[in-house]
Order: C-alpha cells, then sequence, then structure tokens
C-alpha cells in the first residue's frame, strides 16, 4: 500500500472498548456500546460498583434500576480494564482527568485512542480537557464526545444525539477518529454528529454545568420560565463569548453540544447542576440535596475554572461569576439583585450601548 493509501484509509472501528469510570455516564456509555455490538470492559474505583455489577447486572450507587449486559466486563484493576483494547473511553470527572491519564500512560499501546467525555475546564492551567490529556497521556489521537444526555435516559435506550469531535475531521471526514467512534457507538437510538471543532465543544460542556446552577438557583427563589429562558439565552452568550475567543466556531455553540446541552441541563432536575442550584437557593448542604449519594458537581468546580479563564482573556461572563460567587459564600439574594441591576445593553455584541437602569 503506498503512504498516500495508508494516510486516506479509514481508521479501523473500535470493537473492543474499556470505559473508564463507573459513574451513571460510563455505565450508560458501556450499555450503549454494547447494543452497538462492541465487547466492553468497565473498569470503577469502587470496589463495590464492580462486586454489584458483577453479581447482580446494576449499579445501584450510581445508576440503580437500569440492567447492565451480560457481556460487559467490570473490573476493579485499571490494566486488567485496559490492556489490549481497540479505544478507551474516559468517563470520569474532570477533575480527575489528569491523573487518570498519568495512570494509564504505559499501559496503552502506541496511538490507542482516547475518548473524553467528561466536562470542564482544568482548575489552575485554564486549559480544556483534550489538552489535559494530551500533556498526560502524549501519542494518543483524541476525540471529545459530548451533548445533550442524561444518563438514565441513555441507559433506557430512549432517542438520544450528541456530538463527537476530533481535529483531523478537517482533514479527512470519513477517515477521522470522530467518524470511526461515532460508528463505534451509534445505533438507531443513539445519534452521532461528527465535528472538528473540538474547542466549541469543550467550551460548551464546560460553561453549561455552570449556567445549570444558576438555573436551579433562579428555580429554588421560585422564579419560572421567563427567567429560566433569560438565563438560557444570556448563558449561551457567554457560552460563544468564551468559544469564540479560543478558537471555537458559532455554528458549535447553537449545536448539540451547546444549546442543546445547555437547554437540557437547565430544564430538568435529572441536572446534578440544577439540582445543586435549587438546593442553594434553599438553603441545603450538598448532603441533604443528593441524600447522602457520593455525586460529582462539575459546574462547581467550572464555576472557578471557567471564570478565571474568562479573567485571563479579559472576557465579560456575569452568570458565571455569580455562580462563582453564591458557591464561594455570597448571599444568594445578594448575587441575584447584582445580576439584575446591570446596565441595560444591546443583543447584538457589535452594538456599544449601554445604558444605566433607573433606581
Amino acid at each position: 500500500m503506498t503512504e498516500t493509501a495508508e494516510q486516506t484509509a479509514a481508521p479501523r472501528v473500535p470493537d473492543r472498548i474499556a470505559v473508564v469510570g463507573g459513574g451513571a455516564w460510563g455505565t450508560a456509555l458501556a450499555i450503549t456500546a454494547v447494543r452497538a455490538g462492541r465487547r466492553v470492559t468497565l473498569w470503577a474505583r469502587e470496589p463495590e460498583v464492580v462486586e454489584a455489577i458483577r453479581g447482580e447486572r446494576q449499579n445501584p450507587i450510581f445508576l440503580p434500576g437500569y440492567d447492565i449486559p451480560d457481556t460487559v466486563r467490570a473490573e476493579a484493576d485499571l490494566a486488567a480494564a485496559v490492556i489490549g483494547m481497540d479505544a478507551v473511553i474516559l468517563a470520569v470527572p474532570s477533575q480527575f482527568l489528569r491523573s487518570m491519564g498519568a495512570a494509564l500512560r504505559g499501559l496503552l499501546a502506541p496511538g490507542t485512542p482516547i475518548v473524553i467525555c467528561a466536562k470542564g475546564i482544568e482548575r489552575g492551567s485554564g486549559l480544556l480537557l483534550a489538552a489535559v490529556v494530551a500533556e498526560a497521556l502524549p501519542g494518543h489521537p483524541l476525540a471529545v464526545l459530548s451533548g445533550p444526555t442524561f444518563a438514565a435516559e441513555v441507559a433506557a435506550g430512549m432517542p438520544t444525539a450528541i456530538t463527537v469531535a476530533s481535529q483531523d475531521v478537517a482533514e479527512d471526514p470519513e477517515a477521522s477518529l470522530a467518524a470511526a467512534v461515532a460508528v463505534a457507538l451509534g445505533t438507531p437510538t443513539f445519534r452521532p454528529y461528527v465535528t472538528d471543532d473540538v474547542v466549541g465543544v469543550e467550551v460548551g460542556g464546560a460553561v453549561k454545568n455552570v449556567i445549570a446552577i444558576a438555573s436551579g438557583i433562579a428555580t429554588g427563589l421560585g422564579f419560572g420560565a421567563n427567567t429560566r429562558a433569560a438565563l438560557i439565552t444570556r448563558g449561551l452568550a457567554e457560552i460563544k463569548r468564551l468559544s469564540e475567543a479560543l478558537g471555537g466556531r458559532s455554528e458549535t455553540v447553537t449545536g448539540l453540544s451547546g444549546m442543546g446541552d445547555l437547554t437540557l441541563t437547565c430544564s430538568s432536575e435529572q441536572s446534578r447542576n440544577m439540582r445543586y442550584g435549587i438546593g442553594l437557593a434553599q438553603g441545603r448542604s450538598p448532603a441533604e440535596i443528593f441524600d447522602g449519594r457520593p455525586v460529582v458537581v462539575e459546574g462547581v468546580e467550572n464555576a472557578q475554572s471557567v471564570t478565571d479563564l474568562a479573567r485571563s482573556l479579559g472576557l465579560d461572563m456575569p452568570i458565571c461569576e455569580a455562580v462563582r460567587a453564591v458557591i464561594e459564600g455570597k448571599p444568594v439574594a445578594e448575587a441575584m439583585a447584582d445580576l439584575l441591576a446591570r446596565p441595560f445593553r444591546a443583543e447584538p455584541s457589535h452594538i456599544a450601548l449601554r445604558m444605566p437602569q433607573q433606581p
């Protein structure tokens, strides 16, 4: 085969897939991959999760009530889960992504593709998660999977559309890693769409978590649909602002991983971020909000990392800033009052109009 033919040949669709992360989303993805005809291992940090999957074919801690196919092999040992696999799906919380990448180093064959399913921006470095994994686990092709998904609905087989992004889509869409991942996971009810805008997809996933907390706070304060619609729309403007500053495209912001994911997480208490915001407004602790269950609320971490990055770029993201202030202890009513007291302005950003509110 000539060098040109090798470069244009479609990559092999991964058959053996390791899902790293036994939470709700990782479990739902393992179920989905089996439905798509793949051979799947699922690694979980918690031994009790592994034992429950092996014995009961359930994940009662993170995704209760959904049967896990017998063909999903649950592992507590990371090496046993990933060695020899064709691709690895990282479904761990964003703050653990760098350490997980380091743990995987040396276990994977060279060139094994990595699919990132976490959503966030690394605190401290301000890096998007693909850049984090590229540093922690160099030499592996990367794709990002994101979009409007609740794990329980995916596990139940309800129709769902998601986005898979990889940079090589721009060079050859059909031969891209994103296309290979889409084919590997796609079913009639789990429909992947492919893009090369990795930045836009990642920014949408990170910022929507913070806006969802704001939506929850508004709901907890007793506000209605008008307020939620305003938060979603102006939150989308904040996503667009940050995405474009980092090189993302506006059409991604209005797609599944932007508008789609934002609308989902701001409109249902299935969203952990929205539930957390409701609880904040009602003065409840995280333990009370989630009935003592171990739950990671990505928007709490992202509220700082997103606003840190926005500040470094000189961007105005008032909703995200208000959420951060509440998380850091500012009274909810005061944060809401400050947000509502901002000067009136034009919606098209090119119109430089600011009008102070009347007292």
